[in-house]
């Protein structure tokens, strides 16, 4: 089949007809419909949060079911009788099929080997696999590495005060250093990774118009063609790095290889969002930093807080592997059910007064923000650390910074933060002072 014709009829197994049956049922004011056509919801999803929740504790839909639950999210997410969701495989079987015949050979985040996509035995090897080299022991010292690396980030924007773009300064710069430390990757291709990590964001998200899956596909080629020359590299001269370490412990080519590389270089994404909502936060709410300033031991709560209220990843998916029963209510098997992370995290049966901002909440930890179970994401400690570490360096050096403009979201549902965010940084504090 034509390359050309192939990718379109990719396209439209995969998200044109889903994008087509949302964009009906979004008119007919089908929620889960509206979550993935509606681009009101994309925009300021925070009004939509309440609306999932006035529809009860489990919405069902055309598509499937929806919650805004905290309690019900959380046993979900760690319930053996669902799973989580690889991508096409809940499509109608005739799409199922045409997907399947005109896929490329490539990685993604929602088809296996990755974590991701995989549910027992293969994730539990895999991820054993993984975990046998990102110990307690490596995060702790990746914690000494995010403190070298935000002080030499800011030592560049200081010298340069002025108005910047934060996101691309600061917030992306931060973690994909990181992730590149741990992937081995050499100075000169770091930017190439987080181009590829920005072009392959919206991969997680369903209904894509074709323009945006033709940027996506081209990054997640990209992207499979540079990771196999990567580990090419490092199995010829392995290094100190935690992916040399792995590949040590696995067989060459091995899947629990190449799925690390994916997963962890995916992942600094969600870390970029954290950065960059939890400084906008506390732009509009200084009287944190103040508190902040005086009891500095607040930070990693703040961290959580931010978390919890902002989340960089919005929603999960999980479907039935046999007719079951949440909420009084069936679902049966194969059926889809959408775990609303962020409106789950702001659920006032656990959180009080959920919309406000406070730093100082007592079970802001209670977020989901990192899933649940078998699932719960595996960089936690390390995005946790460049939070806390990132926001925390940031805000001591530059006491003054300012918003300078509205700044603007990313154009993805899944994923949730700011793709530009402009600050006038003002004066540095000097390192003397500090």
């Amino acid at each position: 089949m034509e390359i050309a014709l192939k990718q379109r009829m990719h396209w439209l197994a995969l998200h044109g007809f889903v994008r087509g049956v949302a964009s009906l049922g979004a008119r007919r004011g089908d929620l889960q419909a509206r979550l993935i056509a509606d681009s009101s919801v994309k925009a300021d999803p925070v009004p939509f949060y309440e609306e999932v929740r006035a529809g009860g504790p489990l919405v069902q839909t055309r598509l499937g079911h929806i919650t805004a639950d905290h309690a019900i999210g959380h046993e979900l997410l760690r319930s053996d009788d669902f799973r989580v969701v690889s991508i096409g495989s809940n499509l109608p079987a005739p799409l199922r099929w045409l997907e399947g015949r005109t896929r490329h050979d490539l990685l993604h985040p929602l088809r296996p080997p990755s974590l991701l996509a995989v549910e027992p035995p293969d994730h539990t090897r895999y991820r054993k696999t993984v975990s046998s080299v990102f110990t307690p022991r490596a995060v702790a010292a990746l914690r000494d590495r995010v403190e070298q690396t935000a002080e030499c980030l800011l030592d560049e924007l200081s010298r340069e005060p002025g108005v910047v773009d934060i996101v691309d300064r600061y917030c992306a710069q931060l973690p994909v250093a990181i992730i590149s430390d741990i992937l081995g990757v050499p100075d000169r291709d770091r930017q190439r990774v987080l181009e590829f990590g920005e072009l392959a964001a919206p991969s997680l998200d369903f209904g894509l118009p074709w323009p945006q899956y033709q940027r996506v596909e081209r990054g997640l080629a990209w992207f499979n063609s540079w990771l196999d020359a990567h580990l090419g590299r490092l199995r010829r001269s392995p290094g100190d790095d935690l992916m040399s370490q792995l590949i040590r412990k696995a067989e060459s080519g091995s899947p629990e290889t190449y799925l690390a590389g994916l997963v962890l270089a995916a992942g600094f994404e969600t870390t970029v969002n954290l950065l960059g909502n939890g400084i906008r936060m506390l732009l509009d709410n200084p009287e944190h930093l103040g508190t902040l300033s005086r009891h500095p031991e607040l930070w990693p709560n703040a961290v959580e807080e931010i978390l919890r209220l902002e989340s960089p990843v919005q929603l999960t998916a999980r479907f039935a592997l046999k007719d079951t029963e949440i909420a009084g209510k069936q679902v049966g098997q194969g059926e889809l059910v959408v775990v609303y992370v962020a409106a789950a995290n702001r659920d006032p049966a656990v959180f009080t007064d959920p919309n406000r901002f406070d730093i100082e909440r007592e079970n802001a930890g209670r977020h989901l923000a990192f899933s649940g179970g078998r699932h719960f994401c595996l960089g936690a400690a390390l995005a946790r650390a460049e939070g806390e570490v990132g926001l925390r360096a940031f805000f001591d050096r530059f006491p003054e910074v300012r918003a300078a403009g509205a700044g603007s979201r990313r154009d993805t549902r899944v994923l949730h933060g700011w793709s530009t965010l402009p600050v006038a940084l003002g004066p540095a504090r000097s390192m003397a002072t500090r």
